[in-house]
């Protein structure tokens, strides 16, 4: 503070000037040196890798619901990734055994579960009538070829059975089933139409063709 009113020609003090004017940089390059090593903080947490990584890929897609609706996945796939045809191969026979294996990440969701699990198991474990189903439907067109009017009569009369007696099995073993489905599974909902259907297809399949492989033999006791 000066208490002495000076002319407008004195020169200023330094030291007086000092105390209200802030100090200046004469070098222009520290302040750009500075800035440049000075990393400002993002004002967030670094994201973990595995959530980088999520949101590059994006949601997972679900599994497939029906067949068609994994082939035209796979197409998808195929154009914007492409292989060569032996590693489309590879993947292919890979999915294939496991599928057979009965691995629950590549079955059909119609296939899923404990419960379908264990309706595949009691009706592997027995010898059905529904077995002949793909047999008897060979038979009835090699029979339609044959011009033989005896044969074509009797053939049809022994398909006529057939069915019937496939048709009375399929529906004792529905209930069967169902019932054993039940007791074993208390917790889950099960519908008896359903699961019984479920339990016919897989008893009218020739036992080689069936997927996933059978996992017990005929007669082998299910717990």
């Amino acid at each position: 503070m000066r208490f002495l009113r000076r002319s407008g020609t004195d020169e200023a003090d330094p030291t007086e000037v000092g105390d209200h004017t802030e100090p200046v940089d004469d070098d222009p390059t520290a302040g750009s040196a500075t800035s440049r090593g000075h990393t400002p903080g993002k004002g967030r947490p670094t994201p973990k890798r595995r959530e980088a990584e999520g949101r590059r890929r994006g949601p997972i897609a679900p599994p497939p619901r029906t067949t068609r609706e994994a082939i035209r996945r796979n197409r998808e796939l195929r154009k914007k990734n492409p292989v060569s045809k032996e590693e489309r191969r590879e993947a292919a026979r890979e999915r294939r055994e496991r599928m057979m294996a009965g691995d629950e990440r590549y079955l059909l969701p119609r296939d899923r579960g404990p419960v379908k699990a264990y309706v595949r198991d009691l009706v592997d474990s027995r010898r059905n009538v529904l077995g002949l189903f793909m047999p008897m439907a060979i038979l009835v067109f090699v029979t339609l070829l044959v011009p033989i009017p005896a044969v074509q009569t009797y053939a049809t009369l022994l398909t006529t059975v057939v069915l019937l007696l496939m048709i009375f099995e399929g529906f004792l073993n529905g209930r069967r089933i169902t019932k054993a489905a039940r007791e074993k599974f208390p917790k889950e909902t099960i519908r008896g139409a359903s699961l019984g259907w479920y339990a016919f297809v897989r008893a009218s399949q020739i036992r080689k063709l069936r997927v996933p492989k059978p996992r017990v033999r005929p007669g082998q006791p299910i717990g």
